[in-house]
């Protein structure tokens, strides 16, 4: 992180502005719209802004040269559309001490201009360095349709409440509480509808504010979360707002370390999946630990890779959570076979071609022997193998023995939607080769038609793919 994001009080003084054109009237516009008062140089002699009265009365036209201008009080200054002058005032400038941005020149700004989403008191900016405003303006666009559109008067409402309510509530986590209480229940939500009087009188109605915050203290809960294929992108929002709240996040070694960086930096991170090859703790002692944690007033996450409840374990622990009374929610997660689907452009369904789909797990060749394989002959079905790598030459040998084509096209996807995914096709014949091409998992098989239809192996082109796909039938 190059530039610290600061916010500066544009009450504080004046803020020059040197500059020609639209690049001018386009910085002009943004520093009126956040109430900076300005000392502007229009170096092109023109003086039509685009303003209102509204904005204009806050804008003194400088005259003279603004390399010998006064600068005191002022605090900081911005050019735009200034060419050889921008670089002479960035020098004076940092000579002075003052914060100066040149438009479009890292070299001779001290501070850059982020994109900027303005609720209000809430004010969010997105900052790229300098090197990429564009993606720095599409942050931003996601920012926007996440926020509630009142969330800056949701800001100002407990702004006007925080200090007289927290001289009342002497313990800091107590008054975190109390907080989330207000902005997450009936409250929050008034003022977020524009029913902000009603939201007043609601607030001052409590009159003691430390039991109000122990009142919602909660007995403890569990959200079974899951957390997708890899791509963090692929995350809920419930998940991620589930993430924000935990105080204890119980996480699989599959879970990315991508979607680890979205859980609050103060809340407590427990690994507790195991991978081939490697001792977990168990199952039984991961329900143990989730319970003792919810059952000490804590807010726990079970985070799981995909979905909790596909070949996640995640209704042995429902199963668990009711016994002891611990109350729970789940959140479901866009599971591997159709994040891997997705990825690499396999249907799963296709019209008049694949119109059943079956999920199933071969962790070892022992749970393949145990698959009634007979049921699985269809030639419309999709067959989706989780976990399958190992176990890929008894897959292989159950649906021959079960009378499936070796002709049937079969694609081996790992670590999809992530961006090392890597994937290989063929025919059934050809699985463990296959599974050989790739290099690590987790990975997904999936076995049928529709992997024809294969529109993206990451470095193969579909021509090769079909290359791939008649080499095999050879």
């Amino acid at each position: 992180m190059r530039f610290l994001p600061v916010f500066l009080d544009l009450k504080a003084g004046p803020v020059v502005l040197i500059g020609a054109g639209e690049l001018l009237r386009a910085k002009l516009r943004v520093l009126v719209a956040a109430g900076a008062r300005l000392r502007v140089h229009a170096i092109d002699g023109n003086q039509d802004f685009g303003l209102g009265s509204e904005g204009t009365a806050r804008i003194e036209i400088a005259a003279g040269d603004p390399l010998t201008a006064d600068l005191s009080g002022v605090i900081a200054i911005v050019c735009a559309g200034a060419g050889d002058i921008g670089v002479a005032m960035s020098v004076r400038a940092k000579a002075l001490g003052l914060p100066v941005n040149v438009m479009d020149d890292l070299e001779h700004s001290s501070f850059i201009f982020p994109a900027i989403v303005d609720r209000g008191d809430v004010v969010v900016a997105v900052g790229t360095g300098g090197t990429s405003p564009v993606v720095a303006r599409r942050v931003r666009e996601k920012i926007e349709a996440l926020l509630p559109a009142r969330i800056g008067e949701l800001a100002e409402f407990i702004g006007t409440f925080r200090k007289s309510v927290n001289e009342r509530i002497a313990e800091f986590p107590l008054r975190r509480r109390f907080w989330e209480r207000v902005i997450d229940g009936p409250i929050g939500a008034a003022v977020l509808a524009g029913r902000k009087a009603e939201a007043d009188a609601s607030l001052k109605a409590i009159s003691d504010p430390s039991a109000f915050a122990r009142a919602d203290r909660p007995e403890g809960s569990v959200a079974l979360v899951g957390a997708g294929p890899g791509d963090p992108d692929l995350l809920t929002i419930k998940a991620l707002r589930a993430l924000q709240d935990a105080d204890i996040v119980f996480h699989d070694e599959l879970v990315s370390p991508e979607i680890l960086d979205r859980i609050r930096r103060d809340t407590t991170r427990v690994p507790v999946g195991r991978r081939v090859g490697k001792p977990g703790i168990g199952q039984d002692a991961i329900n143990e630990r989730m319970i003792e944690a919810a059952q000490s007033g804590q807010r726990v996450v079970r985070l799981k890779g995909g979905d909790p409840f596909v070949f996640g374990r995640g209704g042995e622990e429902v199963e668990a959570l009711r016994a002891a009374g611990v109350a729970y929610s789940i959140i479901p997660g866009i599971t591997a076979g159709l994040g891997g689907a997705a990825d690499f452009e396999v249907p799963l369904t296709y019209r008049h071609e694949a119109t059943r789909i079956t999920f199933l797990t071969a962790h070892k060749a022992r749970d393949a022997e145990v698959v009634d394989w007979s049921t699985l002959t269809d030639a419309k079905m999709t067959v989706v193998v989780y976990m399958g790598m190992t176990a890929a030459p008894a897959v292989r040998a159950g649906l021959f023995a079960a009378g499936r084509s070796p002709e049937t096209p079969v694609g081996v996807f790992s670590r999809v939607t992530r961006p090392d995914a890597q994937g290989a096709i063929g025919t059934l014949r050809d699985l463990p080769e296959l599974v050989r091409r790739i290099r690590g998992g987790p990975a997904i098989l999936i076995i049928g038609d529709v992997v024809r239809h294969a529109g993206s192996l990451r470095r193969q082109t579909p021509k090769q793919i079909i290359s791939d796909l008649l080499d095999a039938a050879e």
